[in-house]
């Protein structure tokens, strides 16, 4: 099966994106050192490419970021980047050499719909929670968005110029390296169905959810006679391992609260996607100069055999 139509809709949108790091290992394991290169990658891939993010977290073998994007091209750069730079420094501090991500990164359209962002919110809160690896979300010992959400603090990461320093003098040591290093900072912003309210508010709204989800985790806890594994079982965690068994289910194309607002972006989904697929079957029939919806990626030119240029 094909991979699905990178889409987002002509006015921009919220979007919810995942990836997982190649078998599941655990090489985005927290630690003081990869913390500050999640949060300083991600937080110059902001600067850069101009994308709110609403909320994060980045499990041990896996990330979500909430996120608002004008075009399929923003996030396609800023994902770029994000990614691969994450990769490149985690590699680097794990010593792993190969592929890292699993694939492509995935992203869903929400909704406009309160409910649906809240849910989403709601969702990215909770890992680690549902995972069964600590009671709480400001317990999670990688890297989140909840304490600034809950507290305002500052998400202060490290960006290492790795151009300049290979340009630099070969062979300097610590102190060396440290005039390479930046620091970058990732401002959050509400979630669009929350702009312009009071900040004390929001903050007590997710104090709410952050309660609700406790209370959730403890009930099941206590349902199933089990307790979360720790902080320290997260920690002690090899890089290089995966888990014995990874949960994955297919991404719905969106996250929506009613059948309305689904019905909605279903029928803007299905007339992009009709439209690049003629626009495609009339490239392949030899009209490079066929346009392709608007927001689209338009696929490469085709192999050119030697036969198309010989007598």
């Amino acid at each position: 099966m094909g991979r699905r139509l990178r889409y987002i809709p002509p006015e921009g949108c919220l979007v919810e994106v995942t990836n997982r790091t190649i078998q599941g290992r655990f090489l985005l394991r927290p630690g003081r050192k990869l913390n500050k290169v999640v949060v300083g990658v991600l937080g110059r891939a902001q600067r850069l490419y101009g994308v709110e993010i609403h909320a994060f977290v980045v499990m041990s073998n896996h990330f979500h970021l909430l996120l608002s994007v004008e075009s399929a091209l923003q996030l396609a750069r800023f994902m770029a980047y994000f990614q691969g730079n994450l990769a490149k420094e985690a590699g680097r501090l794990h010593r792993w050499h190969g592929p890292f991500w699993h694939r492509r990164y995935q992203h869903v359209v929400v909704s406009e719909e309160e409910r649906a962002q809240v849910d989403r919110l709601r969702y990215i809160l909770a890992n680690g929670c549902k995972e069964g690896l600590v009671a709480s979300p400001p317990e999670w010992p990688g890297v989140s968005s909840v304490q600034a959400l809950l507290h305002g603090k500052e998400l202060r990461g490290e960006w290492v110029d790795r151009t300049r320093q290979r340009h630099a003098s070969v062979g300097e040591g610590v102190d060396g390296a440290s005039r390479f290093r930046e620091r970058e900072v990732v401002s959050l912003t509400p979630l669009p169905c929350w702009r312009g309210r009071e900040s004390n508010l929001l903050r007590k709204q997710l104090r709410e959810l952050v309660a609700a989800i406790e209370a959730e985790t403890e009930a099941r806890h206590l349902a199933e006679g089990t307790k979360p594994q720790g902080v320290t079982h997260v920690l002690l965690q090899d890089p290089h391992d995966k888990p014995m068994r990874s949960k994955r289910s297919p991404a719905p194309l969106f996250h929506c609260a009613s059948k309305a607002a689904h019905d909605l972006l279903k029928g803007a989904y299905a007339a992009f996607n009709h439209a690049f697929r003629e626009a495609a079957r009339r490239w392949q029939r030899g009209d490079l100069d066929t346009e392709f919806p608007a927001g689209a990626f338009p696929p490469p030119l085709p192999f050119q055999h030697l036969s198309q240029f010989t007598g």
